[in-house]
C-alpha cells in the first residue's frame, strides 16, 4: 500500500488554495495531507488544509529554521514548500533531509542570486538575456538623475525595491503635479516626482530602489519545474493583457526563461516574468518559489502542483508537454469557506498530532466566505 504524502505550505499566498486542491487532486491517486501555517488566523489557506497552526511572530530567520525543523519532525512532514524565509531554509537543506523531508525550493546559491533585483539583471545579462535599462537609487538626487537619463531615451520611469515580491512599492513617476484628478476614481500606482523626491529627503534612512523604464504588456509568466540536474522539464508561459489572460509556448518567452532556470539551478518550480520594452520581450523578475497562479496550468490538461511534489520526493516525472494550450481565461473572486474559530477545526483520527488544536469544537455558526481568486474561462 502507498503511504500518504504530507506536505507543509508556510505563510504562503492566499490563491494557493488552488494549489493544495491540486495536490489531493492527483493524477496518480495518491493521499496527500497538507499541513499549513500562516501569521493571519483568516487566511483561507488554514481553513484549506488538513491541520494548521499560526505561526509566532517576530522570529530571526535562524530562529525560523528551528521552528520549521520542529514543525516537519512533529508533524512528520514530506516535502516542505517554503516560502517566508526561504533563503535561510535552503540553507539547511541537510538537516531537513536528516528529519525526513524534502525541500521543494532552489539550493541556496539559486536564491541568493534572485533575492536582490540589481544582482539578478547583473547575472542574467551576461547569460545573453535582455533586460531593461535600470539604476539603483538611495536618495533624491540619485532619482533625479536617474528619472532625468530614462526620460532622455524617451522612456517613462518608474521604480520598485531591489528586494521584495510581487508588485509591493512599485510606483509610476509622473511629472504632473498632485491634483484632485488623483483622489478621483481608484487608487494609481503613479506617484509626482516631487512628492517622491520631498519624501525621500525628509526620510532618516537611504531607500534601496530600481529605477527603470515602465514596461509594456503583454506580461508573460513562465512557470518552469526543472529537476536537480538542471534540466527543464516544463515551461509554459501565462500571458497577461489587461484583464485578458491566456497561455503560449512561443519559443521568444520559453527560451530565456529555460536559459535562466537551467543556468542558475532554479530547482523544482519557479516563475520567470517578462514584459516587452519597444518592440522586445526583456527580464522583469525571477520568483524562487511557485506563482500563485501556477494553478491556472490545469487549464492545459497539467497538474504542476504534483509533478513539483513528485520531483522533489525523487519520482522523476519526465519532461512534461501540456496535450493542449487552454482558452483565454479572465479571473475573479470567489468564496472560500472559513471556521469562526482562530484557527480551523483539525482532523482528528490517526494523523493527529496530540497537545495540538485537533481537539478545536466546531463552530457554532455556520463558516463565513473568504475570497480567493481562481480562473475562468
Amino acid at each position: 500500500m502507498v503511504s500518504r504524502v504530507r506536505v507543509w505550505l508556510n505563510r504562503t499566498y492566499a490563491e494557493n488554495v488552488f494549489f493544495m486542491d491540486q495536490l489531493r487532486r492527483n493524477p496518480d491517486d495518491r493521499a496527500v495531507e497538507i499541513h499549513a501555517t500562516h501569521g493571519d488566523p483568516d487566511s483561507p489557506v488554514l481553513a484549506a488544509a488538513d491541520t494548521a497552526e499560526l505561526e509566532p511572530e517576530g522570529l530571526s530567520p535562524a530562529a525560523y529554521v528551528e521552528y520549521a525543523l520542529t514543525q516537519c519532525e512533529r508533524r512528520g512532514i514530506d516535502v516542505f514548500v517554503p516560502r517566508l524565509h526561504q533563503a535561510a531554509v535552503v540553507a539547511h537543506r541537510a538537516e531537513f533531509e536528516a528529519a525526513g523531508t524534502a525541500l521543494l525550493a532552489p539550493p541556496p546559491q539559486a536564491v541568493a542570486v534572485f533575492e536582490d533585483k540589481v544582482v539578478a539583471y547583473q547575472a542574467v545579462e551576461a547569460i545573453g538575456v535582455p533586460v531593461p535599462p535600470w539604476c539603483r537609487v538611495r536618495d533624491a538626487d540619485e532619482l533625479v538623475v536617474a528619472v532625468e537619463e530614462l526620460e532622455r531615451l524617451g522612456y517613462r520611469a518608474c521604480f520598485k525595491p531591489a528586494a521584495g515580491a510581487g508588485g509591493v512599492g512599485f510606483r509610476v513617476i509622473t511629472r504632473e503635479p498632485f491634483s484632485l484628478a488623483q483622489l478621483n476614481g481608484f487608487p494609481s500606482p503613479q506617484v509626482p516626482l516631487d512628492l517622491a523626491l520631498e519624501a525621500l529627503r525628509r526620510a532618516e534612512e537611504p531607500v534601496d530602489w530600481l529605477v527603470m523604464p515602465r514596461l509594456e504588456q503583454p506580461e508573460v509568466s513562465v512557470d518552469c519545474l526543472t529537476g536537480p540536474d538542471n534540466r527543464v522539464r516544463l515551461a509554459v508561459g501565462r500571458t497577461k493583457n489587461g484583464r485578458r489572460r491566456g497561455f503560449t509556448l512561443h519559443e521568444r518567452w520559453l527560451e530565456p526563461a529555460r536559459r535562466i532556470a537551467e543556468g542558475f539551478g532554479l530547482h523544482h518550480l519557479s516563475n520567470i516574468q517578462f514584459r516587452m520594452l519597444g518592440d522586445r520581450p526583456v527580464l522583469m523578475d525571477v520568483n524562487t518559489r511557485p506563482a500563485g497562479g501556477v494553478h491556472q496550468l490545469s487549464l492545459c490538461g497539467v497538474n504542476v502542483p504534483w509533478a513539483a511534489v513528485r520531483l522533489a520526493l525523487g519520482d522523476d516525472p519526465g519532461e512534461i508537454a501540456p496535450p493542449f494550450l487552454g482558452h483565454d481565461y479572465t479571473v475573479v473572486s470567489g468564496p472560500r469557506p472559513l471556521l469562526s474559530v482562530t484557527v480551523p477545526r483539525q482532523r482528528t483520527g490517526s494523523s493527529a498530532v496530540p497537545g495540538t488544536l485537533d481537539a478545536l469544537p466546531a463552530p457554532a455558526a455556520p463558516a463565513e466566505p473568504r475570497t480567493a481568486s481562481g480562473a475562468l474561462p
